[in-house]
């Protein structure tokens, strides 16, 4: 092969490569793919405005509310899971925590002879129903600090029934709350005519008649 062939041979090679890289660059040019950030795929997701969250949907029942439905006798079974670390009976021993004859209505870390932690003295104020209700519900949070390692009862009926049954743990009750004392306030300006009763809309004012 004379040198003439042999360069057209190696125009040739030269030339191909030529055309082959310019395709590639053209490739890239119209076919670019961006590189995320994360590795995985993007997934459009429609945002829902104006949603309720859980919480906003969850309403608290009062427990005035609560207590008038509840069960003496389902409360003294639930108090079982106290019974490890309380005592009921009137004049009966301290344990871990204190006796619970009569707490409601005593005045909150104010039982004789046992040793209160400072998270409990700083609560101040009585045993109410309600304030039963929210230490009940989950001491520890209500009480930050507190000795009591109990998690609480979550369950608002089984709630209301343990505080039925130590309401009845005393020479003199504390008198039930009456539901209406849960019931929203009357509007300024509302009267006992168009005053909503058993959860109906009040009827509206007839129009006045032209004279």
């Amino acid at each position: 092969m004379n040198s003439l062939e042999l360069n057209k041979v190696l125009g040739a090679v030269l030339g191909t490569c030529l055309i082959l890289l310019a395709l590639n660059i053209g490739a890239d040019a119209i076919f670019s793919v961006e590189t995320p950030e994360k590795p995985g795929y993007a997934i459009a997701v429609q945002e829902e405005h104006g949603a309720p969250t859980e919480a906003a949907e969850k309403k608290e029942t009062p427990i005035v509310v609560l207590l008038a439905e509840a069960s003496v006798e389902k409360g003294q079974a639930a108090a079982k899971l106290c019974a490890a670390c309380h005592t009921f009976e009137k004049g009966g021993p301290n344990r871990v925590g204190p006796n619970l004859y009569g707490i409601v209505g005593r005045a909150v870390a104010s039982h004789e002879g046992f040793d209160y932690s400072d998270a409990l003295k700083k609560l101040g104020g009585d045993w109410t129903y309600e304030k039963l209700n929210e230490f009940i519900l989950d001491p520890r949070a209500d009480a930050p600090g507190t000795k009591m390692t109990f998690a609480g009862v979550k369950r608002d009926g089984q709630r209301a029934d343990l505080i039925a049954y130590l309401r009845t743990l005393s020479d003199n009750p504390v008198p039930l709350p009456k539901p209406e004392a849960a019931a929203p306030p009357v509007k300024e300006g509302a009267t006992a005519e168009n005053k909503p009763e058993d959860g109906k809309p009040a009827a509206a004012p007839e129009p006045a008649q032209p004279k």
